[in-house]
């Protein structure tokens, strides 16, 4: 790989002015809405992390911010919500210095530390200074809530309240991995919009495009499952041979090689590969509900579910008590891995 990568794709999604990829139909859904000068005021865009939601999001607060009346002849003759790649909005989005844009996201208290678990109530109750002013710029107030899943009990209700009756010109954009766990009253406020995982040849594409080697480019692509953020980060790590080696692994169960698992287990484990240990176990978490996944594709009974069921719960009660109690990741890893080969097991008896 190159080392380098280059400025669109290393960019935060709020800077990103043309990092959208794949999801025409959902940027078409959602300029069309605008245009039709029939704006709903809240919208939960949805699907697994790293596809491009809060990319969409950011680009359609900088399009209304920057086109605040629908009747505009810009708005009517525009093609997508680009900006064009100079506008002032692009860099003042991205530093969160528009008057008009509160975006609620989890922060560190102080410089250094490290993010809060949750939004915090108190940075929602933000909103009502925000909703109780004129817009600065005499347009639209837009909220962006990146991941709206991160709301605790406290800040969804805080939120809730300003959905249920929100001044005029006022845009909600929460972007949720798991949208199922935000409360029925928040959901039912919101107008839904689905991007489905990107293909894999247009990741692999974008990781060329960014100067990643063609072995880098085939680990990545096959293994973030259609996930682009998940693809460049493992590409950035530059780890792709020990992803290639857990890929064989999980592909052998549940007759792996105990040898190339422990030697797996102990390279993440180590001090300094946090971010080797966070990718296997995001891979490993996807590998399970992947099977889930495809046994109720096929149809299959219960039955057939039932070992899957089990493994995902003791892998992620595993995984959680390592994080909370901090204990030894090696030792985690093997234990999941175990885990994974029993449940391979017992499946294939049952056929």
């Amino acid at each position: 790989m190159t080392g380098e990568v280059p400025t669109s794709f290393r960019l935060a999604p709020s800077d990103r002015a043309e990092g959208l990829l794949g999801h025409a139909a959902a940027e078409q859904a959602l300029l069309e809405a605008y245009r039709s000068g029939r704006m709903h005021h809240a919208w939960l865009i949805e699907g697994p992390q790293g596809i491009g939601k809060a990319t969409l999001a950011y680009r359609l607060a900088r399009f209304v911010l920057a086109h605040p009346d629908p009747a505009m002849p810009a708005v009517a003759g525009a093609a997508d919500l680009s900006l064009e790649r100079d506008h002032p909005l692009i860099h003042q989005v991205a530093a969160r210095a528009h008057p008009d844009l509160l975006v609620l996201e989890r922060i560190a208290e102080e410089e250094g530390k490290a993010l809060k678990t949750v939004i915090q109530v108190k940075q929602v109750r933000r909103l009502v200074r925000l909703l109780g002013s004129t817009p600065a710029a005499g347009g639209w107030r837009i909220v962006i809530v990146d991941p709206a899943d991160d709301l605790n009990v406290e800040s969804a209700n805080a939120l809730l309240k300003s959905l249920e009756e929100p001044p005029s010109r006022t845009l909600f954009l929460l972007v949720a991995h798991r949208p199922g766990r935000l409360p029925p009253t928040i959901r039912s406020r919101c107008r839904r919009i689905e991007l489905r995982p990107l293909p894999q040849a247009l990741v692999a594409g974008a990781l060329a495009a960014a100067g990643f080697d063609a072995a880098t480019v085939d680990v990545a692509s096959r293994l973030a499952d259609g996930s682009l953020g998940l693809a460049l980060e493992m590409a950035s790590a530059d780890i792709a041979e020990p992803l290639r080696t857990l890929e064989t692994i999980l592909a052998s169960m549940p007759r792996h090689d105990p040898i190339a698992a422990i030697s797996l287990a102990e390279a993440a484990g180590r001090r300094g590969q946090e971010q080797l240990y966070a990718i296997m176990v995001t891979l490993v978490r996807d590998w399970i509900s992947s099977r889930v996944k495809a046994a109720t594709t096929r149809g299959e009974p219960v039955a057939r579910l039932a070992p899957w069921a089990e493994v995902w719960e003791k892998v992620t009660r595993v995984l959680d008590e390592t994080e909370r109690l901090k204990l030894d990741r090696t030792k985690t890893l093997l234990a999941v891995f175990r885990l994974v080969s029993a449940a391979t097991a017992r499946d294939a008896a049952r056929v």
